[in-house]
């Protein structure tokens, strides 16, 4: 570990500055030995490093649990949801809570990267490159549960529409219809914006690989590219516009995933406040998740110099925000349901509190609200580990939040003798775990083959912040 590596992790132990000089702010990439170094460190993370023991470990326990997955669903197939804990009035559980919260998680990591882009954060370069591949991994596998709920999941290229003999259309008052729609046009913008952003990259790889086969592949995907003015103009206009694009297009697709909910009538899903709230959701439990994964990759890739203490510090304001804006939204519901006069918006609001799941929404309420207020004090926002140790609480609230306002409202409808309570089986345990364990498996492989961290924008960083000094 170099010098500057050692004075990063000495910082991130809880003192807020490494210059020496009080009050000033640490650099977002501690190099000193110019731009040049920024390409060795992140391309030979991935051409010249061997994996180690432990990522072979990591990859067996992560392909353990992704074959669990794929039996779980295999099951479903066979056995039917009776294998699921839902009933005759809980009739979503567990799957489509993993639905909304993966999904939430998708959306995040190319808000993340496009807002940061668009407001020219300097922090920004050394996470987008994973926060968008976060995206892609994440919209894909929310893609499988709106299937998996369908009766007959082998025809659900029924809800495209298409010429056939039928005649028969899509329902296009039908959530699934949306819910299809929004995935899908935002898999496909995500996986654009994250090949864009990483074809400078590729042809960096290119150019430093010394095998025919990894020469081929990073050729192929470089599409050609050889730095020129032309290219570089061209790059950013397109990379900019593709930005301007995305956010409306996350806000957009998560609003949906709310009206999921708010185009009902049941207690606590008629809410106008639902898509806004859904958005905000997304976008702290991305940061959280975004951080969950800057840890472990910057202390495996050894990129102690290119994610700093400053990086987390900014991620933990953004984790402030969005606990607070978190908690004015639970307060917004609450006082709308008084305000009301229904009293079964009413009744739901106490059902949440005493009912039957009152100690799953306590400990939400501490994870996606009180959690994150240690970050108002300086000396917190620079601990890495307490960062850390934060973002997965935010990611198990994030998730109890999707899961309690499914069974909270289905659990205690409009008629008392119909109530029932939600049990998960041991499937939806293992479907959970399972798709976690796919999640982490193809982040281990990005990071075996494709570069974590972007190259080109960090060396521009250090530049400019070497022009500064």
């Amino acid at each position: 570990m170099s010098a500057a590596a050692a004075s990063s992790d000495a910082s991130s132990s809880g003192s807020p500055g490494d210059s020496g000089t009080e009050g000033h702010l640490p650099p977002f990439v501690d190099r000193r030995d110019g731009y040049a170094s920024v390409t060795k460190e992140v391309s030979d993370a991935v051409l010249e490093r061997r994996p180690g023991r432990l990522w072979w470990l990591l990859l067996a326990f992560g392909g353990a649990l992704t074959l669990l997955m794929l039996v779980s669903i295999a099951w479903l197939f066979y056995a039917g949801v009776g294998i699921w804990g839902v009933n005759t009035e809980v009739v979503w559980g567990f799957a489509i809570a993993n639905y909304v919260w993966w999904i939430g998680i998708g959306n995040a990591g190319t808000l993340i990267s496009s807002l940061l882009l668009l407001t020219r954060q300097k922090w920004r370069s050394s996470i987008n490159r994973f926060a968008e591949a976060m995206t892609l991994f994440a919209a894909a596998i929310a893609g499988v549960f709106p299937i998996i709920h369908l009766g007959r999941p082998y025809l659900f290229y029924w809800l495209i529409p298409y010429p056939d003999v039928m005649e028969a259309w899509p329902q296009f008052k039908s959530p699934l219809v949306w819910d299809l729609w929004a995935i899908l046009s935002y898999l496909i913008f995500s996986l654009l914006f994250w090949y864009t952003g990483a074809i400078p990259d590729f042809a960096t790889l290119r150019d430093r690989a010394k095998g025919r086969i990894a020469q081929l592949a990073y050729g192929s995907l470089a599409l050609g590219w050889r730095g020129s003015a032309h290219h570089w103009a061209r790059y950013e206009r397109y990379y900019w516009a593709m930005a301007a694009m995305g956010v409306p297009l996350v806000v957009s697709v998560h609003s949906v995933v709310g009206l999921d909910f708010a185009a009902s009538l049941m207690p606590g899903w008629a809410e106008t406040v639902f898509p806004p709230y859904f958005v905000v959701g997304a976008m702290f439990s991305g940061f959280a998740m975004v951080v969950t994964l800057a840890v472990p990759i910057r202390h495996a890739l050894g990129l102690h110099d290119l994610i700093t203490p400053r990086h987390f510090e900014a991620m933990a304001k953004i984790m402030v925000l969005g606990a607070t804006v978190m908690g004015w939204s639970y307060l917004i519901e609450w006082f709308a349901a008084w305000y009301s006069g229904d009293i079964y918006e009413r009744g739901l609001v106490v059902y949440e509190f005493v009912g039957d799941y009152w100690p799953l929404y306590w400990i939400m309420l501490f994870c996606n609200v009180l959690a994150s207020q240690v970050f108002w004090f300086r000396p917190a926002r620079y601990s890495i580990a307490l960062i850390f140790v934060v973002s997965i609480l935010v990611n198990l609230g994030m998730w109890l939040e999707r899961l309690l306002i499914v069974i909270n409202t289905l659990s205690h409808g409009f008629l008392p003798a119909n109530w029932q309570t939600y049990a998960p089986t041991f499937w939806d345990v293992a479907l959970l775990l399972g798709t976690l364990g796919f999640f982490f498996t193809l982040f281990l492989l990005l990071a075996r083959f494709v570069p974590v961290v972007s190259m080109h924008e960090m060396r521009e960083l250090v530049r400019e912040e070497g022009a500064g000094r």
